[in-house]
């Protein structure tokens, strides 16, 4: 992927060769081309679209180091798919996000750096050191080298679920904080109630980790500037964006969706007018430096 390529360069360490290819079953096959014997590797994957190739990827490219005798294999997972999937939602339905942890543990991965997960109790779910970046200060420096007046901004969390997101976001920045009260009545498909919070007349910044259909921001835009609000625009980490989502964001009215390239875009989504990306290179390149290094990653949050 193209963020590992981009942290390569942050770190001025050229990327191991390997090769992953398909047989005509669409078997996956994966070779190291280097000499990984006693080394710390660093395995980067996002199981993001299509999750499953994506994750077998990270599966067998894990299986690969260790069988070539890696000394430690941490496994780089930007965006952790199936992180929606961290409880049961009724009878006799699964915990993916669980099963995904063991996975990955059992393929043989010391230990495991991600980004924004959907829910931090996740990294309960594994069994080796897990490592949860956050995103708040990429999108902090964003924002204030976007905003001409950061005071008169209002943080928005889109749901009551990602209040403590949006208010360690309005913290870093001394702002205020408004919440969108939703009801969702099926997946996918959610309905805005009221807004808690005066949002007359200010800027309104909507932060959450992971936009998918889009119709959770758009509905929450329109919300905001019904009650007041003199504009729109939102901070997400991970863009899933399925189909029909860029097009629902073009005709909404957000002014701006900023998201980070934790996930590759796909050709759609490049052409969304109204999304704009911003790289995390440099926060997951540190967070790796200081792993290899045996320093304090959340250091890099204070």
């Amino acid at each position: 992927m193209a963020l590992a390529k981009a942290i390569a360069d942050h770190l001025d360490t050229p990327m191991a060769e390997s090769e992953f290819k398909r047989f005509k079953d669409n078997e996956i096959f994966c070779e190291i081309k280097e000499n990984v014997r006693g080394e710390d590797v660093f395995f980067i994957q996002s199981t993001s679209y299509p999750a499953n190739d994506h994750l077998m990827e990270l599966l067998i490219g894990i299986d690969a180091l260790r069988r070539a005798s890696a000394r430690r294999i941490t496994a780089v997972v930007p965006y952790y798919g199936y992180g929606r999937q961290d409880r049961k939602v009724g009878g006799r339905t699964p915990i993916s996000a669980k099963l995904v942890a063991n996975l990955i543990t059992t393929a043989g991965a010391d230990r495991v750096l991600t980004l924004e997960l959907h829910a931090g109790q996740i990294q309960g779910f594994f069994d080796i050191p897990t490592d949860n970046l956050f995103s708040t200060p990429v999108l902090e420096k964003d924002i204030v080298a976007n905003c001409a007046d950061v005071s008169a901004l209002m943080i928005v969390s889109p749901d009551v679920g990602g209040v403590v997101r949006a208010r360690a976001l309005a913290n870093r920045l001394n702002a205020d904080l408004a919440i969108v009260d939703k009801r969702r009545e099926k997946a996918g498909v959610s309905e805005v109630m009221h807004i808690i919070g005066d949002v007359e007349g200010r800027d309104c910044i909507l932060i959450d980790d992971i936009v998918d259909s889009g119709g959770t921001l758009c509905n929450a835009a329109e919300a905001l500037l019904e009650s007041g609000a003199k504009s729109v625009s939102a901070y997400i980490t991970h863009a899933v964006l399925s189909n029909g989502a860029g097009k629902r964001i073009d005709d909404s009215k957000l002014k701006e969706l900023v998201v980070t390239n934790s996930i590759d875009p796909t050709e759609h989504q490049r052409k969304c007018k109204k999304l704009r990306i911003v790289s995390v290179a440099p926060l997951i390149g540190d967070a790796i430096w200081r792993i290899a290094n045996e320093q304090s990653v959340s250091s890099l949050f204070e």
